[in-house]
């Protein structure tokens, strides 16, 4: 409990740092399906561009929370990135091709395309 108060209080002064330091940094959170420790780390390094401040996805709730420059970048092209590399988002879906390249612990849809 400790901890999770600990990163939610550096998150939140890192964001702030960030929103004074130029363009206006933005805070959301949205649905990326994936299943495991692999998922976060395909997720969240998919995300390490520059557009984007801070990126931590939450394996238990599906939920992604995000810090980024709006200016430079949507919510849509950031969850499209995401769908690129096999990971469905609340607004698209990734490519079946793609998706069935993940390894077999990623792969989150089941028997049909439904979460």
């Amino acid at each position: 409990m400790k901890t999770k108060l600990f990163l939610t209080v550096i998150i939140l002064s890192l964001v702030s740092v960030l929103a004074f330091a130029g363009d206006p940094v933005k805070e959301t959170e949205f649905k990326v399906f994936g299943n495991c420790g692999m998922c976060k780390t395909r997720i969240e390094k998919t995300l390490k561009i520059p557009e984007v401040k801070l990126a931590k996805w939450d394996k238990k709730s599906k939920m992604l929370k995000l810090a980024y420059l709006p200016g430079k970048i949507s919510v849509d092209s950031l969850q499209q990135l995401l769908a690129s590399v096999g990971h469905d988002t609340e607004k698209f879906k990734a490519a079946d091709s793609v998706y069935a390249n993940l390894p077999p612990c990623c792969l989150y849809r089941g028997g049909d395309s439904s979460h």
